[in-house]
């Protein structure tokens, strides 16, 4: 290991002097522009100095905050912004080293107009991309190379899915089969409605009803239901299967535009009467087909890039050997990395991150919104 850096990837080195700078730009991206890197190499005699300046005394009758309670905070903080900006300077490698594999290349012009496209977008006023850069501790050069491993994880993520979205015609008719459920629409009646708390005052509602009375009036007058009292007792399009069960079973069974109940359900008591019915429906394959083939489109490529993930992760993380003091789960020699629901952070599919405290400035750098989730 070259005394000089903080690990090699494939025999490459990763420099103390570029994990010094980026460990200072991921500090100020905190949000605090003059905010200073945790000192390990002085035991954080510095943090903790600024920390105790900072921080007010203790309410009456309240311990003091302790220079080991602070000390330890430092120490959070310096492992967080340590780890964070290995992750960067490794997923660099990584994913220049995958395109260099898979013969992946973009060139300056390609780079200069994501570039100008997107400082254009994020600080419509050079005045401002200036005053970024002075606040932020990023050169141009940080950038244009963020964003140039930016194309490059495109570029790989469409090379592993290329022919993926080949969907023959006996792959969608066996999903239809499979899931025909998915492409039905069950049946569907509107209802007006009436529910009270009790038997008696349902009677009553529903005497009011069969005497001429309408439902406007009666639900206003009985309902407990504020919705369908708004709306004259109206309960449009309720499919078969999504009610209480009692009144399920109820106005499924029950003719069009005759008077039903009370019926009891874990709510209180309904009469009601059906308005309008919708038969249920099932679309045919052909109707489903173009949604089906982008589903398994989808499902294809995704497969391929979890595959390919998988097998990058592997590869790379065995040629990445990193020093002591600088070990993470990205290194082979570091811990084993906790097990996320998401995809690893040097996913060369995904856009790359491009802060190292994953926390954007107010206004942001060109390829500055871009994050390695899923």
């Amino acid at each position: 290991m070259p005394g000089n850096s903080v690990a090699t990837v494939d025999g490459e080195a990763v420099s103390k002097t570029d994990f010094s700078h980026w460990l200072a730009v991921a500090a100020k991206s905190s949000g605090q522009p003059n905010a200073a890197v945790p000192d390990p190499e002085s035991d954080y005699v510095k943090c903790v100095a600024a920390k105790r300046k900072a921080t007010p005394a203790p309410a009456k009758g309240q311990p003091k905050v302790t220079d080991a309670q602070l000390k330890t905070q430092c120490k959070q903080e310096y492992d967080q912004l340590r780890n964070q900006v290995l992750q960067l300077l490794i997923s660099f490698k990584w994913i220049q080293g995958e395109a260099d594999t898979m013969k992946v290349a973009v060139t300056d012009a390609e780079v200069k107009k994501s570039f100008d496209t997107q400082k254009k977008q994020s600080f419509p006023k050079d005045a401002d991309y200036k005053k970024f850069l002075s606040t932020s501790g990023q050169t141009e050069a940080d950038i244009l190379q963020r964003v140039k491993l930016d194309l490059l994880s495109n570029k790989i993520r469409d090379k592993v899915v290329k022919g993926k979205d080949t969907v023959s015609d006996a792959a969608i008719a066996d999903f239809y089969n499979k899931n025909k459920a998915r492409f039905a629409q069950p049946e569907k009646r509107d209802l007006r409605v009436v529910l009270t708390k009790d038997k008696a005052t349902a009677d009553k509602a529903r005497a009011a009803l069969d005497s001429g009375d309408s439902w406007a009036t009666v639900a206003k007058k009985y309902s407990i239901d504020d919705t369908s009292k708004a709306a004259g007792g109206k309960l449009p399009a309720q499919a078969k299967g999504t009610l209480d069960k009692e009144l399920d079973t109820a106005v499924f069974s029950a003719s069009k535009n005759e008077l039903e109940g009370p019926i009891k359900t874990q709510y209180g008591y309904y009469v009601f009467t059906v308005t309008a019915i919708t038969a249920a429906s099932q679309q045919t394959l052909a109707e489903a087909k173009e949604t089906i083939k982008q589903t398994l489109q989808s499902q294809n490529q995704q497969k391929a890039l979890d595959t390919f993930v998988k097998d990058f992760t592997k590869r790379w993380k065995d040629k990445t050997e990193c020093s002591k003091g600088y070990t993470t789960s990205d290194c082979k020699n570091g811990p084993k990395a906790t097990p996320t629901p998401t995809a690893p952070a040097t996913d060369p599919t995904q856009q790359v991150p491009t802060d190292p405290s994953q926390q954007a400035p107010t206004q942001e750098a060109p390829a500055a919104t871009a994050t390695p989730s899923k």
